[in-house]
């Protein structure tokens, strides 16, 4: 079923034994012959001949008639005609009149023939009555001894109707009479003699026919020029009227029944049988007559055509299908028209054209049966396959849903009862008495940290209650009970599906494309979902998949992505040689083996795991790359170097000198100055100082949401700066605290007052004796802001990057004899951004710095008059 294509095997004798048998039916029909017809049709009337200039009609017609009296005529006149078509100079003159019976006038008759010399007269063939054989109607002896040539009159019709065409030579046994035209063109020199073998040796009384043509005429009737015979005899012919001509003399009135329907008119406008051998002479004389080829060369056309077709169309998918149709089609129809054209050739193609319009639906209902077989057995496939689909918890036993809600939200206690006869099923530090009044089902009631609901299954009723955990989590786990579904009549939206009727076999395909579709986006939503990234390639290292994380992470639009060589995209973002991308990347595929490497895109860590993967219907190795961020935990060993390296050094320095100091106290116990235990103080004060900032700045990074409540920026400021004034008093220093409105924002006020504390502890150390410190409080586009100016040293422009940088002094503090371990300003830093919040620093050398702290202020809550 690849490409749409079906299997081939016995799909040649199969559509080539139903296209035979198909048109062996048709065979029986007047189709392919109506076919025939209708393409000759089209193309004689749309390419009529052009008519011979030297032809001419003298017509009996309705205004003859009126002239000379009734018909039959005595052929005195006909005698007259002659002499003045003689006179005028009339080349050949062609009488479609039949003179079968003797008169008084045949020696007049006779006279005029053999003064012109070239009269050619008609013979026809009939029964003289109904039960007799078929006998030559010739003229009488006096006038075809005097004719220049007899010629029979007859034209088929064929099976519609319709005369296209006449036979050249028709007689009884070996006597082969020429048609009219034909007789006519031989007294010219033009035309064809009679075929060997075309009498044989039929017996005198069989009907004899040959060498059938078909005529292409010029047009319909009153193509030739045509002229009255009352005009032609009332008066003589005006000069070169009929000079050099060949003049046709025969009916054209109505009364005498000789017209034929042909091609250009059918019988809305019948031309006259006179008229019909005209354009016979014209055709003749320009060597246009159109011969039906021999029966042989249709039938090897069309079995050719039936092989190609059944040979191509199982190897072409639908939309090609109908385009070999089509083009086959108009290439017969153009060889139909390049032989009717060219060589004059008549080729029946009815039957060659029919095999590809019946081979599309008869190939069109096997594809439709081959696919119907196919998806009959995926569909018992997908039947059976496993599904993705989830259990709703409104029909789930309440002992299940407890022991379900137990496993996800840990209760302290739980109840679980019938609600009407008050049977106790499961309890645990909880009890009825404490249940509040429930009527509608499946709607939690909570009453502080109790969540109670009533369940109804089938006819009976249930109570349920759940004691949750006094804690921060305990609003978010009421919220998600509520948004449980547990109402038993709840029904989910049902799916739109088509409102006219249809087979079970086209639902069945509707559920497995819906089950298909839902695994799909179920298995796309994880891919997008998952935490790490993903990229998926071809057989040959082509990225043909990548998620959402693969986009942002190194900044391609998923467009630019797929087509992508992997071993190209990782060199592009971090480039190395040893070894080089495309090695990692093609052993994975050629030795299929995995790897993992380390990974830097944009400044962030990634470890990225090649696994090779073989697709069952393919047998194509490809590579599926998980893609882990972790930046993060790069960091967290890099700060556990650093604070290792900070235990080791910075901590363990005082200690070591505290240890000193005690040993030598306790060499000379009775020679302890105040000097020593100053600086045993000092010593043991930065211990404690270093500890307090490390331990401070650990909780800073565990600090979350689930630990701020509401609180007032304005009152932790406040209490910050008073844990500060006795250091600043000590200095001389003025705390002035500028603001008077209160500023609630959701937070940790013990971590936010602990960083305003460094804040402005640092701003007092550096800071010159008898200067102010200025503090601002105010709100700004929905920020709650804090700023702290001071008057020191200011900061150095190189240093100002590294300022938050863990355990990063300034040169500035520690020439100034002002050693701390760096840690001060970075839990600032980790705080504010904890809290969502930002933290600017402006600065000069000599003119002091400015920090600014912004932070999202909450809704505030009443509180009190």
């Amino acid at each position: 079923m690849t490409r749409d294509r079906l299997p081939q095997r016995n799909a040649f004798w199969t559509l080539s034994l139903s296209l035979l048998l198909a048109l062996l039916l048709l065979q029986t029909t007047t189709i392919p012959q109506r076919i025939n017809f209708w393409l000759y049709d089209a193309l004689i009337t749309t390419t009529p001949l052009a008519a011979d200039p030297n032809v001419a009609i003298v017509a009996i017609d309705e205004h003859s008639l009126d002239q000379l009296g009734r018909w039959p005529w005595p052929r005195r006149r006909h005698a007259e005609l002659v002499r003045q078509l003689t006179a005028a100079g009339a080349d050949a003159v062609v009488f479609d009149v039949l003179f079968p019976e003797p008169s008084a006038d045949d020696l007049a008759l006779a006279d005029a023939l053999r003064n012109h010399g070239r009269v050619v007269l008609p013979v026809h063939l009939s029964p003289p009555a109904e039960d007799d054989p078929i006998a030559e109607h010739l003229p009488t002896s006096r006038l075809a001894g005097a004719a220049a040539a007899l010629g029979h009159a007859h034209v088929e019709l064929d099976t519609d109707g319709l005369a296209r065409g006449l036979y050249l030579y028709h007689g009884l046994g070996r006597s082969l009479w020429p048609s009219l035209a034909l007789a006519a063109a031989q007294l010219q020199g033009q035309g064809p003699g009679p075929e060997p073998g075309d009498a044989g040796n039929a017996a005198p009384y069989v009907n004899v026919r040959a060498q059938f043509v078909a005529v292409p005429l010029a047009g319909g009737a009153g193509t030739f020029p045509t002229y009255s015979y009352a005009d032609v005899l009332s008066q003589p012919p005006q000069p070169g009227l009929f000079q050099g001509k060949t003049v046709f003399v025969g009916a054209t009135a109505s009364g005498f029944g000789d017209i034929l329907p042909t091609p250009f008119s059918s019988l809305a406008r019948p031309m006259p049988g006179v008229e019909y051998h005209a354009n016979s002479y014209s055709a003749l004389t320009q060597d246009a007559m159109i011969h039906p080829v021999t029966e042989l060369v249709p039938n090897l056309l069309c079995l050719l055509v039936l092989v190609g077709v059944a040979l191509t169309l199982p190897r072409l998918r639908p939309a090609q299908t109908v385009a070999f149709t089509i083009a086959l089609t108009a290439m017969l129809v153009g060889l139909f028209a390049l032989f009717l054209l060219g060589p004059r050739l008549w080729l029946p193609v009815a039957n060659s054209l029919l095999v590809p319009i019946l081979a599309f639906p008869v190939w069109s209902a096997r594809r439709l049966a081959m696919t119907n077989r196919f998806l009959n057995r995926q569909l018992d496939e997908l039947g059976h396959s496993p599904q993705l689909s989830l259990s709703e918890p409104a029909t789930r036993h309440p002992a299940t849903l407890l022991d379900q809600l137990k496993a996800l939200l840990a209760p302290d206690g739980w109840y679980l009862a019938h609600a009407e006869s008050a049977e106790t099923l499961n309890a645990h530090n909880l009890d009825a008495s404490q249940r509040p009044p429930l009527t509608a089902p499946g709607q939690w009631v909570h009453t502080n940290n109790q969540s109670w609901v009533r369940l109804v299954r089938g006819d009976q009723a249930f109570d349920l209650g759940l004691k949750l955990p006094e804690n921060l989590g305990r609003g978010a786990s009421q919220r998600y009970l509520r948004r449980l579904t547990l109402d038993p009549n709840y029904t989910p939206k049902p799916i739109a599906g088509p409102k006219e009727n249809i087979s079970a076999r086209i639902e069945r395909v509707r559920q497995a494309t819906e089950r298909m579709n839902t695994m799909q986006q179920f298995i796309r939503e994880s891919f997008e979902r998952m935490p790490d990234g993903v990229i998926v390639t071809d057989e040959l290292g082509v990225i043909v998949f990548a998620n959402g994380h693969i986009e942002e992470w190194f900044h391609e639009p998923r467009p630019s992505l797929d087509g992508l060589p992997l071993a190209r995209l990782l060199q592009g973002h971090d480039p190395r040689d040893n070894p080089p991308w495309q090695e990692t990347v093609s052993e994975t595929l050629t030795q299929r083996q995995s790897r993992t490497v380390d990974l830097r895109v944009h400044g962030r860590d990634f470890l990225i795991h090649f696994a090779p993967f073989e697709i069952d219907d393919t047998a194509q190795n490809s590579i599926i790359a998980n893609i882990s961020d972790i930046s993060e935990l790069r960091e967290q060993q890099r700060q556990h170097r650093e604070a290792i390296d900070f235990i080791s050094h910075d901590v363990r320095s005082p200690l070591v000198s505290q240890l000193a100091l005690i040993e030598q106290l306790k060499r000379n116990p009775s020679e302890i100055q105040p000097e020593q235990l100053d600086q045993l103080g000092r010593l043991a004060r930065r211990s404690y100082q270093l500890a307090e900032e490390f331990v401070q700045l650990a909780r800073a990074e565990q600090l979350s949401e689930t630990r701020f409540y509401e609180c007032e920026f304005l009152a932790i400021v406040e209490n910050a700066r008073d844990s500060v004034s006795e250091q600043a008093f000590d200095k001389g220093i003025r705390l002035a605290l500028q603001g008077s409105e209160d500023l609630w924002l959701n937070g940790n006020p013990e971590l936010l007052e602990r960083a305003v504390i460094n804040l402005l502890t640092n701003a007092v150390q550096y800071s010159p004796a008898n200067s102010v410190v200025t503090i601002q409080v105010f709100e700004a586009g929905h920020q709650a802001c804090l700023t702290v100016s001071d008057e020191g040293c200011g900061i150095a422009p190189d240093e100002l990057p590294h300022l938050f940088d863990r355990y990063r002094r300034q040169k500035s503090s520690e020439l100034s004899g002002n050693r701390g371990a760096g840690l001060g300003l970075s839990f600032v830093h980790v705080v504010v951004e904890k809290h969502r919040g930002q933290i600017e620093v402006q600065s000069s050398v000599g003119h002091g710095s400015t920090f600014t702290i912004r932070l999202p202020v909450a809704n505030p809550l009443p509180h009190g008059p």
